[in-house]
């Protein structure tokens, strides 16, 4: 969810950049996760800021293992069991294959090695803007509150009783649309008439909120 794309359109192509390498952000979590020191009773920490994540593990490299031989792919295990589970459900392929891909993406420097803790910090593409509740109508609270998942214009008409397209257009959909509450699934081809929508996180939040109270 946080991980977003930044679309930049151009005369010839639409270029999609995430703000994260999601194979190396993938691998980090899971290395952060099985290599973790759990006998310290001290989760793995996840902190997301404006222009990195960090992700903290607890423990140091183990015993015998280098930082050199840790960047070359070298790995020992420090919970087997769990890595064992990983295997299982495919979360991983082959034991070592987590930094080499991770370095794929980021240099070495984005690891930093403490005295009690390891440390990977994977800077964003750009900076991230936070993200505000908009002031939303009444109009669009409705309309956020009937998503169940993908529609189309007519059902969400039909589950709010209404018949007037247009107004329906101006008064509901437009204004979420542009409030970033709702998105188009085919947003190459906005006018399709086979154009279906959904609730952007943002929309999702607030209709949860909505909901509640």
């Amino acid at each position: 969810m946080e991980n977003r794309t930044a679309t930049q359109i151009t005369s010839k192509e639409r270029i999609d950049r995430r703000l994260w390498n999601p194979v190396a952000i993938r691998e980090a979590v899971i290395n952060s996760i099985v290599h973790n020191d759990f006998t310290r009773e001290v989760p793995p920490k996840f902190e997301i800021f404006a222009d990195r994540i960090e992700i903290t593990s607890a423990g140091t490299l183990p015993e015998g293992l280098s930082e050199e031989d840790f960047f070359d792919g070298v790995s020992i295990p420090r919970n087997r069991e769990l890595m064992r589970v990983y295997r299982d459900l495919e979360l991983v392929e082959q034991l070592g294959s987590g930094v080499p891909r991770i370095l794929e993406s980021y240099g070495k420097e984005c690891f930093r090695f403490m005295g009690n803790f390891i440390r990977m910090t994977f800077p964003a593409s750009e900076v991230i803007t936070p993200q505000v509740t908009p002031q939303v109508t009444p109009q669009v609270e409705r309309l956020l509150s009937v998503f169940l998942g993908e529609h189309n214009r007519q059902e969400l008409q039909d589950f709010l009783g209404l018949s007037d397209r247009k107004n329906f257009r101006e008064k509901y959909l437009n204004p979420a649309v542009e409030a970033r509450l709702v998105e188009l699934v085919n947003p190459d081809n906005p006018t399709s008439s086979k154009q279906r929508y959904v609730l952007t996180a943002s929309g999702k939040r607030l209709a949860e909120k909505i909901d509640k109270d």
